[in-house]
This record gives structure tokens, sequence and C-alpha cells, in this order.
């Protein structure tokens, strides 16, 4: 059973009906006790980061998704939900994020089209169980106008550029983040959710 947290926003039909097609059942919740009962974990994300995390206090839903993590629970952030797994955002700077993850999320420089939205290449840059059955370089689908940063080079999983390189997956015990949609990114997308469900 794949848990999906709803928090008021997010794509949750698309991430959920990908979720079923690779053959997991999914439930959708917004209620901290669920948590302790899922199998596996996957955060969605779309919107403001500083609106997210507010919705997700609101819904006392911080402390039971850190522990779940804590407790190596497999867990997935898509998108913004990558996002929220570090400590603060240059979009809401002075609102706190999960912090399970050393580092920040910053704005993509002036002088780029940002959102950076459509397709791009991901390189492998750690053996990530995500990985598995994934060609390298393979093609994802984007829409975000900042992009995480992390303190330690040893989490980043997966990197693209946009033209500079930065950190498009993480991965850390069983915690996986990815910057773009899996579920509307085709085949491999749907490999990526598949080798989650599998783990």
């Amino acid at each position: 059973m794949i848990h999906i947290i709803y928090y008021g926003a997010g794509n949750i039909r698309s991430v959920s009906k990908a979720i079923e097609a690779v053959g997991a059942q999914v439930k959708i919740t917004e209620n901290p006790k669920d948590l302790e009962k899922a199998d596996k974990i996957v955060l969605p994300g779309v919107g403001a980061f500083g609106k997210a995390v507010e919705a997700l206090k609101a819904r006392n839903l911080i402390e039971p998704i850190q522990s779940a993590i804590a407790d190596k629970k497999p867990f997935l952030g898509i998108c913004l939900g990558m996002q929220l797994l570090f400590s603060e955002s240059d979009e809401n700077p002075k609102i706190q994020g999960l912090s399970v993850l050393e580092g920040r999320v910053n704005r993509f420089p002036s002088g780029l089209k940002v959102p950076h939205l459509g397709w791009n290449q991901v390189r492998q840059a750690a053996p990530s169980p995500l990985w598995k059955g994934v060609p390298d370089e393979s093609f994802f689908y984007f829409a975000h106008s900042f992009y995480a940063a992390p303190d330690k080079d040893c989490v980043t999983a997966g990197i693209t550029a946009y033209p500079f390189e930065y950190t498009s997956s993480v991965w850390q015990d069983m915690l996986f983040g990815v910057q773009f949609h899996p579920e509307k990114s085709q085949k491999w997308g749907l490999k990526i959710l598949e080798n989650f469900v599998n783990i």
C-alpha cells in the first residue's frame, strides 16, 4: 500500500493513477496516523514552498513525515515534495522546511527562462534504486522555478543542466526525491515509480 500525502494541493490524481498503473494499491491521505501504517509514502507537490509547509503543519503532518523518514520507511518526494525535504527556500526564506536533508532551495538566476518547463535529461550521479532499468541521460518532464542545492554531494542521485548543473534527484537510505514529474514522464517515469513500488 502506497500512501500519498494530500495537503490541499498537488497533482494527486495523476500521481495516484500512475502508481496504480505500475501495480500498487494507493491510499490518498491527510491523516497523520495513516503514515504510521503506510508501507511506503509519496509526497507530491505543486505550488509555493511556504504554503505547502503551512498546509502540512495545519494537518499535523510535519513530525509524522520526519519520523517515517527517520525510521527508514521508503519515502518519495516529487517536485515541490523533494524541495520540502530541505531546510529553506528562496521562495519563502522565513519558513523552515522538513529539514531532513541539509541544504536549501535556490531560485534560478535571472536571465534564465523560468519556470524550467518541459523535457530535459537526467545524468545518474549515484546508483539509486530508482534508476534500475532506466538508461542514463533519459528525458523526464520538468516544471519548476527553484532547484535544490544539497550541502552534501553524497545525497545527489541525479543531475540536470539548465544550463548549469543542479541536483534533480536525491537519495539517502530509503529517502528519495525527484525534481521532475515521473507521472508525466511516460515510459521512464513509470519505471521510476515501479522501482519505488518494488523497493
